[in-house]
């Protein structure tokens, strides 16, 4: 089979040049750093559009549903135009659920077939081939190309119809975001209160009170370090969404739309370009405070 694939960000960089180890893939990036590593890798560079008309299979790993659409449907520079019919693409970028179907309906309608596929997992795991992958679409072509998403992910799940590898990202997401909003809010109580930064994390990852946020988070938040995890700019679109759902099909989410809140503090005071664990800095502010361990 012969893949494309654009998008070489923080995660697609990593996810292109596991595919080209084993397979032919063509790659296209508006930095042509990130084109020149992934030619390194094995893969080919695309220079257009038109340069995917023989692919097989177009993987997207795009930062926004907004640069999806674009990419595939542009009049002048979609990529759609350029394909085959019965290629199949495969969208693992993190986007809005209603965007989601209307892309699967818009490829229908053009003779394309359409997995929904976003990934769960940081930078280092993309790095190492083992990244959750959640896909919505026709399971027999997730079973087709499973041997190559596997050189991407260790664990790939088949969810649904179309939209399903979405909306199940966004709940693991949206619950990340709450347990990251909740140290924000909770470890600067206990400071103020008196209580020692470094023995409160300790009883918090070795407690009842851990997750995946407070093992990532807290030895970062201690350290004073917001810039190792993805920025809460981008990540900003997973709770556009949860609220999205939550109003359209009217189920309450109260504790979210507090994370919400916090969420948009950082992002009012400035820290949009940080990681989630900056969030904290909202509640330092307010309680006159810091959360760092001492020197």
């Amino acid at each position: 089979m012969r893949f494309g694939f654009v998008g070489l960000g923080q995660m697609g960089a990593p996810m292109a040049a596991n595919l080209a180890g084993s397979n032919n893939v063509k790659v296209f990036d508006l930095s042509d750093d990130a084109m020149n590593a992934a030619a390194e890798a094995g893969a080919s560079k695309a220079n257009s559009a038109a340069d995917f008309s023989d692919v097989d299979v177009l993987i997207t790993c795009l930062p926004s549903g907004g640069i999806v659409e674009k990419s595939l449907f542009d009049p002048e520079h979609g990529i759609t135009q350029h394909l085959s019919a019965d290629t199949i693409v495969v969208d693992t970028s993190t986007i809005e659920y209603g965007l989601t179907l209307s892309i699967g309906r818009r490829l229908s309608a053009l003779g394309l077939r359409f997995l929904d596929a976003p990934v769960s997992g940081m930078w280092k795991r993309a790095q190492a081939g083992t990244l959750t992958m959640m896909i919505g679409g026709d399971g027999e072509i997730v079973e087709t190309l499973r041997p190559a998403l596997a050189t991407m992910s260790n664990r790939i799940l088949h969810t649904g119809a179309v939209g399903s590898g979405q909306l199940t990202k966004l709940i693991n997401q949206l619950l990340f975001d709450i347990n990251a909003a909740a140290l924000a809010e909770i470890l600067p109580m206990a400071k103020k209160l008196g209580l020692d930064p470094e023995n409160t994390a300790e009883v918090v990852n070795s407690g009842t009170g851990r997750s995946y946020a407070s093992e990532y988070f807290i030895p970062q938040i201690l350290e004073g370090k917001f810039d190792t995890g993805y920025p809460l700019q981008a990540a900003y679109k997973d709770l556009i969404s949860g609220a999205e759902i939550s109003a359209r099909y009217q189920i309450p989410a109260p504790v979210l739309a507090a994370a919400t809140t916090t969420y948009q503090q950082a992002l009012l005071e400035g820290h949009g370009a940080k990681d989630k664990g900056a969030m904290v800095l909202v509640y330092e502010r307010l309680l006159g405070i810091d959360c760092r361990k001492e020197e």
